[in-house]
């Protein structure tokens, strides 16, 4: 199985756990998620001081920011599977 096939599944494997993973957790996978499908995060599309939940989110994202496509789908996939470990699936 690709790099990519192994991502895709692993992106797939979120939707169906048992339960809702931390706050910090979900922040590290839009992270990793973001930095595998996009990139680094552009600053000119940071949120605006007033949007607390997006500005969590971009900054988790920039803090990706020379992280390999490679490197990210790989740390993404172990957090899933971290996840998985510990919460399980429906």
């Amino acid at each position: 199985m690709s790099l990519q096939e192994q991502f895709d599944a692993a992106a797939a494997k979120v939707k169906s756990l048992k339960a809702l993973p931390s706050d910090a957790d979900l922040l590290e996978l839009y992270a990793l998620f973001k930095q595998a499908t996009v990139g680094d995060a552009d600053p000119a599309n940071k949120p605006g001081f007033l949007d607390l939940k997006g500005k969590a989110k971009f900054e988790a994202w920039s803090n990706k920011k020379g992280t390999s496509k490679e490197d990210a789908q790989k740390a993404y996939i172990a957090k899933v599977e971290s996840l998985v470990a510990s919460i399980g699936l429906q």
